[in-house]
């Protein structure tokens, strides 16, 4: 039996035709960049996330980029950020002149871990980038008020985490701005790149939106050295399409996770932590740890069954950090969480089949 690791064809046949139609109507108005489709999309988004406003960009690591460019912060700055996340979390603090400052995580969550924050503030320290890594929201409230204590600005990377919910708050509503990628792997993906920035603060919102047209906020008037960085029409219209399904995907990516946290029962596999009341995990990956990974995502291949990691080299080990002068040993917790991490199919429409095969081929590794 084969399991791919992902899969788009069940989510995407149950909504083709009014992808079709989306993309039809798009075509047909001849209107591609900033039209109501954007417009759309960004209300209903900001609505969803429980926010005043949303603005549509490129890329999720342009989100990042643009609320640092809006909160004003670049060269000499610091920002706290954890040492265990996807690489395009410290490059947007590169792109912008400041200097990213890891702290580890918890293991048993993989996300940042508060109790070693206040350690690493500065006077040159100016936000907290809280990354809800594969799913499961940070500790926000430590986070907020550690934040408060030195005034500092809280930045939510909401990538891996649209629906998620931290005491029934959503992602993307907990700190001062978050950043989104609609990447097609998400669970709320476009049909390419894609992102979006949401906060509650209207002076924020409204520089994301120049600095992301050309620092213009009418024709040919530029106060701000921009970017080019817009959520296009096409992609605007899809994600409207799919964001009314997001809850029930979600609960699907939830029900599975529940299934393999029971059913998976080899010592040998460490598991994720569950979803809880507190923590409404949306499972974009599910991802274990075993001190033998290598030997398991070989024996896992050979039985049909795809996997990826999510990540194998942590970023101060990345040949692009070596700046930093972080040497091997000096964040060990990252580096473990690098070396035993594996990921295992996880997408919306797993049939129990998939899931009962999954479950038995990782109980019979040895």
């Amino acid at each position: 039996m084969k399991v791919p690791f992902l899969t788009f064809e069940p989510m995407h046949n149950e909504i083709r035709q009014s992808l079709n139609n989306a993309y039809n109507n798009v075509v047909d108005k001849s209107w591609f960049i900033r039209g109501d489709e954007c417009q759309k999309f960004e209300k209903e988004f900001a609505k969803y996330c429980g926010v005043k406003y949303c603005v549509g960009v490129a890329s999720g690591l342009d989100s990042l980029i643009l609320i640092l460019r809006a909160m004003d912060i670049g060269v000499g700055d610091e920002v706290i950020v954890p040492s265990n996340t996807y690489i395009a979390t410290a490059l947007a603090i590169t792109y912008v002149g400041a200097k990213p400052v890891f702290v580890e995580p918890v293991i048993e969550t993989f996300n940042i871990d508060v109790e070693r924050i206040e350690e690493k503030i500065t006077k040159n320290t100016k936000a907290i980038i809280a990354v809800h890594l594969y799913g499961r929201t940070a500790n926000m409230d430590a986070i907020n008020t550690i934040a408060k204590k030195y005034n500092l600005k809280v930045i939510e990377d909401a990538a891996q985490a649209h629906g998620a919910k931290y005491k029934d708050k959503r992602a993307g509503s907990l700190g001062d701005a978050a950043g989104f990628s609609f990447y097609p792997g998400k669970n709320l993906g476009a049909l390419g790149d894609a992102g979006c920035v949401t906060t509650n603060d209207k002076e924020l919102a409204d520089k994301v939106r120049v600095l992301g047209n050309y620092g213009s906020d009418y024709k040919y008037h530029n106060i701000y050295k921009g970017m080019n960085s817009r959520l296009d029409e096409m992609q605007a219209a899809f994600l409207r399409v799919k964001l009314p399904y997001l809850d029930k995907w979600n609960k699907d990516r939830r029900n599975t996770a529940k299934k393999y946290l029971e059913g998976i029962t080899n010592p040998l596999i460490k598991l994720p932590s569950p979803s809880s009341e507190e923590y409404e995990h949306i499972y974009h990956l599910f991802v274990v740890r075993s001190e033998r990974r290598d030997e398991l995502e070989k024996y896992l291949n050979e039985k049909g069954i795809g996997t990826l990691k999510h990540y194998p080299i942590p970023m101060h080990e990345q040949e692009c950090y070596n700046d930093l002068g972080i040497k091997h040993g000096e964040l060990p917790i990252a580096e473990e969480i690098s070396r035993t991490v594996l990921s295992i199919p996880m997408f919306y429409g797993m049939t129990d089949k998939e899931i009962d095969y999954v479950i038995c081929k990782i109980n019979e590794f040895m």
